[in-house]
């Protein structure tokens, strides 16, 4: 049986990484296999904490999607961006910055692949008007998009499942990891000239920009109110995680019923909203692994690091950080930190000091979701936004992703490290 689990997940990983198969489907025919030979059953499945499906990871991003699904239909998204064009004059330069610290912050909470699916149409728009090239400007969002989403719980799917395995909170996000994000951004958007040299060298038609009317992009300014009100309040019942004692999915899924309540959305409307295929991933994903852990592979993985790194959690934390990132940048960051999680839950377990243990969690989640941006299939928003180009008639080549990812990950490590080693082995 062991056997089985280990030849069932390494080629479904396989076609996950190589995209020769739908991510859902290589992920549900793993889970059917494992299944129907015996591997696991129903109750570790569907049941178990330890080897079934998170539950918690599943509602939480289907109550999101379908509030995010409710507010698009807004056009906020739409007004914030072309907003932010005609503050920027027109300048191309100003314009990328803008949209990359809306990105970033938008990121933080919502998800990645949503903010880019939200920014990506209307960046077409604003880079038509001015007549540049949009292919740098969606690079840099796809780059931010994944730098930003690192300071939340909610901003990246594998902070969800960290935030699940290890048992932290959004609040805890917010004070690990926001700082070191905060900083990330900041230096991102100062090397975006140098980064993209030749591309800010266009004449742009500035004229043309400032005669949009971001106020036309606002279709239904009663919907936006009750979008606005629900949000503050599910952020609140986010933060307020440990006073209220609601899991971060109840939370959602509470926000979700009560927004689907006062906007009269239509089921069709707010179901289609949700990524249904992302939902059967991860389901398929999670048994996967459960099999993994049931025959006891993750925790003979876990003994072998241990003994790698000898018991040193500031070795481990760095072995986590260097090797996720680079992991992560060649196969999706979602099954790569699903797969991952047992492995730190064991290697955490035998550090005495609480504090540089869960410097092992901050590690791979900085590791993971930076890395996600090493190469063009790194992270789930990466494949979407090329996929956008790509219907544009403006498509982004693998490498040329690739090497403008390559600068950027090894710049987000490279300030990750110290800040890892400075917060929680000296400072501490």
């Amino acid at each position: 049986m062991t056997v089985l689990a280990i030849v069932v997940f390494a080629v479904a990983y396989l076609l996950i990484a190589t995209d020769r198969v739908p991510k859902a489907a290589a992920a549900l025919g793993g889970a059917g296999i494992v299944l129907a030979a015996g591997v696991v059953g129903s109750d570790e499945a569907f049941y178990s904490h330890d080897t079934g499906i998170d539950w918690d990871v599943v509602f939480l991003l289907l109550g999101m999607m379908i509030i995010v699904g409710i507010l698009r239909r807004t056009g906020v998204f739409e007004f914030t961006a072309i907003w932010a064009a005609k503050r920027a004059k027109g300048s191309p330069l100003r314009v990328m910055v803008l949209l990359v610290l809306l990105t970033a912050t938008a990121s933080a909470f919502l998800d990645n692949v949503t903010t880019v699916l939200l920014i990506a149409p209307v960046t077409l728009l604003v880079c038509d008007r001015l007549g540049i090239s949009p292919v740098p400007f969606l690079i840099a969002e796809v780059f931010a998009s994944n730098i930003g989403g690192t300071a939340t719980l909610i901003g990246d799917p594998p902070n969800i499942i960290i935030g699940s395995r290890a048992g932290l909170t959004f609040n805890d996000f917010l004070v690990h990891l926001t700082p070191i994000v905060v900083v990330e951004v900041a230096v991102f958007a100062l090397v975006l000239r140098r980064l993209f040299r030749g591309a800010f060298d266009a004449d742009p038609r500035i004229a043309e920009v400032m005669t949009l009317d971001e106020r036309e992009a606002i279709r239904d300014k009663r919907l936006l109110v009750k979008c606005g009100v629900v949000l503050a309040l599910v952020f609140a019942g986010f933060i307020g995680h440990s006073v209220f004692h609601l899991d971060p999915s109840v939370v959602a899924l509470l926000g979700a019923g009560v927004l689907v309540l006062v906007s009269g959305t239509r089921p069709r409307d707010y179901l289609a909203a949700v990524e249904w295929e992302t939902l059967l991933f991860f389901a398929g994903l999670f048994i996967m692994i459960g099999a993994l852990v049931h025959t006891g592979v993750i925790s003979h993985l876990a003994r072998l690091a241990a003994d790698a790194t000898g018991g040193n959690a500031l070795l481990a934390a760095m072995l986590i950080l260097v090797v996720s990132a680079v992991l992560s940048g060649f196969i999706d960051n979602i099954p790569y930190v699903a797969t991952m999680s047992p492995l730190v839950v064991g290697l955490v377990a035998d550090l005495p000091d609480p504090g540089e243990a869960q410097a092992l969690w901050w590690a791979l989640a900085l590791g993971a979701d930076f890395g996600g941006n090493l190469t063009a299939i790194g992270a789930s928003a990466n494949v979407v936004m090329l996929g956008v180009a790509a219907r544009a008639g403006t498509p982004i080549s693998f490498w040329e992703f690739t090497r403008k990812g390559a600068v950027v990950t090894l710049m987000t490590i490279a300030l990750a490290a110290p800040y890892l080693w400075l917060r929680y082995f000296v400072l501490a």
